[in-house]
């Protein structure tokens, strides 16, 4: 049975679902932008029935999550959403879990991993080292890669605060069919994450997180030390599994050796047939990639 609940976690109250074996091992499902908590919902069933005890929370800004004071800026940089997920382990006295994610919640994932390798058993991480490198976000890229970028740089402007306020839903359905070419999916599998974004700290969290990455608006000061950490770009010393989506039409898939860089324990790399939102897309392939990293941490013993 999978349980709604809420919990306070740093500056936020977290909402989660939650489900399995509370006494199993323990695994984060952490969704990107703009999907919520419903793109794990297969790989969660999948999870507990292998005996894990499975949380999925929404991300600042997103669905039931709410921040805890009114005087708390809406952050949406990368360092935030690291220590969101350290308060939510901790908060939830989660004992060393599996980590997994895509986009913003994989992001959060690698910088755990990154800076907190002891609060982790292990890593899945959706388009392997996905920490922003804010001191070259403003090196051009080919116009074929600038192009796939309009949405960050529209909501750098006025314009685009609005209409990402005005048209939320519309906003977040064309990304989803742009990102993923292949991927059809249904109304009802839309309308069931929608609702996510009318939490009423979604536009200010999404445009400064856009706006963040590229320098142009200074970050939450709580938040300085540990971005300054992750200007280092510091390796991942968790064993880890990196997916690449074979249809992402955002991020398009590399090598082996081209993460290999960043991993100190890379378990597995995969690429699998998906867009850019693997969890719903292609559930099985996300699932098994967890469970071979459960697998391979009994074996190492972790």
């Amino acid at each position: 049975m999978t349980r709604a609940v809420t919990v306070r976690a740093g500056v936020l109250d977290v909402g989660y679902e939650r489900s399995g074996n509370p006494s199993g091992w323990p695994v984060v499902l952490l969704h990107g932008f703009p999907y919520d908590v419903r793109c794990f919902d297969r790989v969660a069933v999948v999870l507990a029935d292998a005996g894990a005890d499975v949380v999925v929370p929404y991300l600042r800004g997103y669905g039931s999550t709410t921040f805890a004071e009114a005087s708390t800026l809406r952050s949406g940089q990368q360092a935030a959403l690291a220590h969101d997920l350290l308060a939510l382990i901790e908060a939830l006295d989660l004992r060393k879990p599996m980590v997994a994610g895509f986009d913003w919640g994989g992001r959060a994932a690698c910088l755990v991993a990154a800076l907190w390798p002891e609060t982790v058993a292990g890593l899945v991480t959706v388009n392997g080292y996905n920490v922003q490198n804010i001191a070259a976000a403003n090196v051009p890229a080919t116009p074929e890669v600038e192009r796939s970028f309009w949405y960050q740089y529209y909501l750098h402007g006025e314009r685009g605060r609005q209409g990402l306020s005005a048209h939320r839903a519309d906003f977040a359905r064309l990304l989803w069919r742009d990102w993923s070419p292949t991927w059809r999916h249904s109304d009802a599998e839309f309308q069931a994450t929608a609702g996510s974004f009318d939490n009423p700290d979604f536009v200010d969290v999404v445009v400064h997180s856009y706006r963040h990455r590229f320098g142009l608006v200074p970050g939450d000061a709580v938040y300085e030390d540990t971005e300054e950490l992750i200007a280092g770009q510091p390796p991942i010393t968790v064993p880890t599994i990196v997916i690449d989506s074979i249809h992402d039409a955002v991020t398009s898939p590399t090598s082996l050796a081209a993460h290999a860089a960043h991993f100190t324990k890379l378990i597995d790399y995969r690429q699998v047939a998906s867009g850019h939102n693997p969890p719903q897309e292609n559930p099985d392939e996300f699932a098994d990639a967890v469970l071979a990293l459960h697998h391979a941490q009994q074996d190492l013993g972790v």
